[in-house]
């Protein structure tokens, strides 16, 4: 038996990298699967139907699995892949939000239409993905379900040449802690993958840093983020709501969401010298809160 029996799932940007590995790991533990990619290059420019590619092979395997070939940026194409599992398998039970582009530029070079591209595809998309899922969670009481939703280190963490790319990530954390409260009664856990692999959109930039990469490698390649999704899909994974987990180069961590570390309160408004008083030790707790969580973080070996 496989730990994703009975379930179906959607997967978008499954074509190719991560997505990929998740769509083939899902469908090998039972799940039937929804292989959704437009086929377009990393910037989002053409189309071509490599999803089909990513079905045979589950098929190949044993598996269950359909493509769709809809934009996830726009409410229409959001729409009709989650119709698509319905019409093809009657139900659905899993949201994996992993479709993106990229578009890197720094913000003196960044134009309008390549900040809209991307919040379009990461952001929106999004949104357009898990809203028809959520009203059929409501609509039929199906409880149980999952959403993974994909954020970024450069939304997290904040990475230079990439404005459009980290706000659209950033703000899909607060998207994914937010519907995790909506979706609570209805037993819909909505957890948030952190993740660091080699793909087709992440190799240049190491390159361009002068480093050499290996995606077949198991602790630099795609390959590592599948079992973590998969996992938080399952029952196992109920007790596993609104956290955000991290997983690169063969390591798996959660992370610390925003949380006030200290603070300080006054009878009357603050005063300038006060705050001047008191910045210095907020901003010194923040380093010292810093430090712990990185040595805390640090990886253990199993």
């Amino acid at each position: 038996m496989g730990m994703l029996d009975g379930k179906v799932a959607i997967v978008t940007g499954s074509g190719r990298g991560i997505g990929k590995e998740i769509a083939l790991m899902m469908a090998a533990e039972g799940a039937k699967v929804v292989v959704n990619d437009l086929g377009v290059n990393t910037d989002g420019t053409g189309e071509s139907k490599i999803a089909d590619e990513v079905v045979d092979e589950i098929k190949q395997a044993g598996g269950e699995a359909v493509a769709n070939y809809d934009n996830v940026a726009t409410v229409e194409g959001g729409r009709a892949i989650f119709q698509t599992a319905i019409d093809s398998f009657g139900a659905l039970d899993i949201l994996v939000n992993n479709a993106g582009i990229l578009r890197d530029k720094t913000l003196f070079k960044m134009e309008e239409s390549d900040w809209d591209a991307v919040m379009a595809v990461h952001l929106k998309g999004h949104y357009c993905c898990t809203r028809p899922f959520a009203q059929y969670i409501r609509e039929t009481g199906r409880f149980g379900c999952r959403i993974i939703n994909f954020s970024s280190v450069s939304g997290l963490f904040g990475n230079f040449g990439q404005a459009n790319y980290g706000a659209a990530k950033s703000g899909i954390a607060g998207f994914s802690r937010v519907i995790s409260k909506e979706l609570a009664k209805y037993r819909c856990n909505v957890n948030t993958i952190s993740p660091g692999a080699a793909t087709r959109m992440t190799i240049p930039l190491s390159e361009a840093r002068g480093q050499k990469v290996d995606p077949a490698e198991f602790k630099r390649g795609p390959k590592q983020i599948a079992p973590v999704v998969t996992w938080l899909a399952s029952e196992d994974a109920k007790e596993v709501n609104a956290q955000i987990i991290h997983v690169s180069r063969g390591t798996v961590g959660i992370m610390q969401q925003p949380a006030v570390i200290r603070s300080f309160s006054a009878d009357a408004l603050w005063t300038l010298d006060q705050l001047g008083d008191l910045m210095p030790k907020l901003v010194e707790a923040k380093q010292q809160n810093e430090a712990a969580a990185k040595d805390a973080g640090k990886p253990e070996k199993i």
